[in-house]
């Protein structure tokens, strides 16, 4: 895949989605409160009766006006029915965890999940009598189910090693026995991939990353495909007292209006950069989905409309000090944690640490890029001169 195929009518939908049209702001104003007032005793006690309801305005924890707006505006990215906005995107990896996992449950997580994600699993889910079992992320999950599996949760691709999942495969696997599928959507957003279209029942992405799209918020959205699923997230949310604030909001919401193109050329760049990187000395192997070459391209194709700009490469080196010296000698890629935003970056890693039902067996080193708005030919450069530090010929 080297272009992203057209998308007029997605990116039509996504400008004006969540919007009032006709007269008045372009934008939703921001709504910051915390009191809510009423004309009547009626009127407050209908609207506590409803406040787990989609769009009901009751207190400021539960949402306003700018809130509602946005979460319907993601809901049409993701091809959902309703959207809970959190204040992190850890929180919505771990809001339907605790929403419909309950003690002596069970739940199968793919390996290569988000490592907070792991470590919320183990250390609280865990915690409090619920059979966490990490798999495969390639594995058949049919033979791996109990009695009591309530939940499957996936990251497709995970965000370190890029493994893809069969959505349509799982959901249909989990359709009729009461078992609730969860994908991670972060790195393709609903622009490039919709599980729940795939049959997926709950989608979460850390919004911190694409949909604000500058790194300066932290925000996290958590969409159902089914209504009868939203309640139970928008209680437990309360439960944890998540409230996001309205200047979040506001971000995440004009993040979503410039998506599409931004996408799109972190698509093109980071696509050129990894095929570029496929045939220079001192890389081993590049992990990206769309490429050819990548074990699950197949699947990508199929399910994916592009790709981002984040991928790996394994560097021809078993050395750390190389890896740290390939990092260091970049000049446009950042070294720091998260991606999504317009500026590259690039983040040594080492996935051995962060599994349990697979074994990571590669010796040479992982560094992780983030493809951002640069122009992709000074990226291609800052690469190659950081490449002929490491690797002299």
């Amino acid at each position: 895949m080297s272009e992203v195929p057209a998308q007029t009518a997605r990116d039509t939908t996504l400008l004006h989605a969540g919007r009032a049209e006709g007269k008045g702001p372009v934008n939703t104003p921001v709504h910051r409160a915390s009191t809510i007032l009423f004309d009547s005793v009626a009127e407050l006690e209908t609207a506590k009766a409803a406040r787990f309801a989609k769009g009901t305005l009751f207190y400021g924890r539960f949402g306003t006006p700018d809130t509602f707006a946005f979460e319907d505006a993601v809901s049409v990215l993701e091809a959902g029915v309703a959207t809970v906005a959190v204040p992190s995107g850890l929180a919505a990896c771990v809001l339907p965890l605790v929403a419909f996992l309950k003690p002596g449950d069970h739940v199968l997580v793919a390996d290569t999940i988000y490592e907070p994600t792991r470590t919320s699993l183990n250390a609280f889910i865990a915690r409090n009598g619920v059979a966490v079992e990490y798999v495969d992320p390639r594995a058949d999950l049919a033979p791996l189910l109990r009695p009591e599996t309530r939940m499957i949760y996936l990251e497709s691709p995970g965000s370190l090693t890029f493994e893809l999942q069969d959505l349509p495969a799982v959901a249909a696997l989990a359709k009729g026995r009461g078992i609730v599928t969860v994908c991670d959507n972060t790195w393709a957003t609903g622009y490039f991939c919709q599980p729940l279209a795939l049959g997926i029942d709950i989608v979460v992405q850390a919004a911190t990353k694409y949909i604000v799209g500058h790194s300066d918020a932290m925000l996290g959205t958590v969409t159902v495909a089914d209504a009868a699923l939203h309640k139970p997230l928008r209680e437990a949310a309360n439960w944890l007292g998540h409230a996001v604030a309205p200047d979040a909001i506001y971000l995440g919401a004009r993040g979503l209006r410039s998506l599409g193109a931004r996408l799109k050329q972190h698509h093109a760049t980071g696509l050129e950069l990894a095929r570029w990187l496929e045939t220079q000395p001192g890389i081993a192997r590049v992990l990206h989905p769309g490429l050819a070459s990548h074990p699950d391209h197949a699947i990508f194709r199929r399910d994916f409309r592009g790709a981002s700009g984040l991928f790996s490469v394994l560097l021809d080196t078993t050395d750390r000090a190389i890896a740290s010296r390939f990092a260091d000698s970049l000049a446009l890629f950042g070294l720091g944690f998260s991606w999504g935003g317009f500026e590259s970056l690039v983040l040594p890693g080492d996935p051995a640490h962060a599994r349990t039902a697979t074994v990571w067996t590669e010796k040479r080193q992982l560094v992780r890029l983030h493809a951002g708005l640069e122009d992709p030919a000074d990226l291609r450069a800052d690469l190659a001169q950081a490449l002929v530090r490491c690797f002299p010929t």
